[in-house]
């Protein structure tokens, strides 16, 4: 069976439930306070700002809040000049626009730090603000472009990595059972799952034979028998999503759920010949977010998996 594109967006849509933030993340470094406070008030109503006074505690800064689109950095402060801050923050976000102030004719650190690749750009202080305001707007620019490419690039490798491991996994599977697990394994990593699970279905019910995924390595409890959103996948033949289920009055008292802690289940059944072969269970403990295309990679891999099921049985 196949998924018309209203329905492949109306699901997309309930699918991103937490919308990216609105704001960009920025961090500026300066050891003199006034300067600090000056480029917060500059950036605050287009950025989420981070301050840190020195290279170290900007570290820190990165290390708990994670990869920011552009950091600006003063040059000469005590401990860790910028240029060498920006430069340890390159291995761990090499995306990140980094933007250097510097009062000071420092040749040699300059050019070494733009030649490369640590620094986006300069900027002699004092600084125009109108001047500073265009180069962070172009940076921020150049870090999503960066994103996007990168995005896609790794979709792309996820979409045939899935792709072959199906294809690779049947190859070699000896029976139907072990083929399972792998396949589980496979799904679960390529959508950060914290579970997954692979059922068989015969004659309208679920088989005994399955193959799960477990993200922590602890044991997955297998409660899909009970579960009314794989009963409904399973005579729909249509995938099956909920996403705040402590909402939901449908299934807010279901056990299964409250035991086992997850927040949003979406269930793919997998068609060979208008017959559901299987069930394929994806379980997160916190609400995620698919886009349109990973739905895509979803339909177009589980027909993948009803055709490899069918060929190894």
């Amino acid at each position: 069976m196949t998924y018309t594109i209203p329905e492949l967006d109306m699901m997309s849509r309930q699918l991103m439930s937490l919308e990216r933030p609105k704001k960009a993340k920025m961090l500026v470094v300066d050891d003199e306070p006034d300067n600090l406070d000056l480029l917060y008030r500059t950036f605050r109503r287009d950025f989420t700002v981070l301050r840190a006074e020195s290279g170290i505690h900007a570290l820190q800064v990165l290390a708990a809040e994670g990869e920011v689109a552009v950091i600006i950095s003063d040059q000469r402060m005590p401990e860790m000049k910028g240029t060498e801050f920006l430069s340890r923050t390159v291995p761990q976000f090499p995306d990140t626009m980094r933007i250097i102030l510097t009062g000071f004719t420092d040749v040699e650190d300059l050019v070494e730090a733009i030649n490369s690749g640590q620094v986006y750009k300069y900027i002699t202080k004092p600084w125009n603000p109108d001047e500073l305001k265009a180069v962070v707007q172009r940076a921020a620019e150049t870090y999503e472009l960066l994103k996007q490419r990168t995005e896609e690039l790794q979709r792309s490798q996820s979409q045939t990595g899935l792709l072959s491991a199906i294809v690779r996994t049947v190859q070699d599977a000896a029976d139907l059972e072990s083929c399972l697990t792998p396949i589980a394994d496979a799904f679960g990593r390529t959508f950060h799952a914290d579970g997954c699970i692979l059922q068989r279905v015969q004659d309208g019910a679920l088989a005994a034979m399955n193959g799960i995924y477990s993200g922590d390595g602890d044991r997955l409890e297998n409660w899909l028998d009970k579960d009314a959103l794989t009963k409904e996948a399973i005579v729909s033949h249509k995938m099956q999503v909920a996403l705040n289920i402590p909402a939901d009055s449908n299934l807010a008292t279901a056990e299964h759920y409250a035991s086992s802690g997850i927040q949003a289940h979406l269930i793919v059944p997998t068609v060979f010949r208008t017959e559901v072969n299987a069930v394929l269970s994806l379980q997160w403990k916190q609400p995620c977010t698919l886009r349109e295309d990973e739905l895509g990679l979803l339909h177009l891999s589980a027909q993948q998996v009803a055709l490899a099921l069918a060929c190894v049985r």
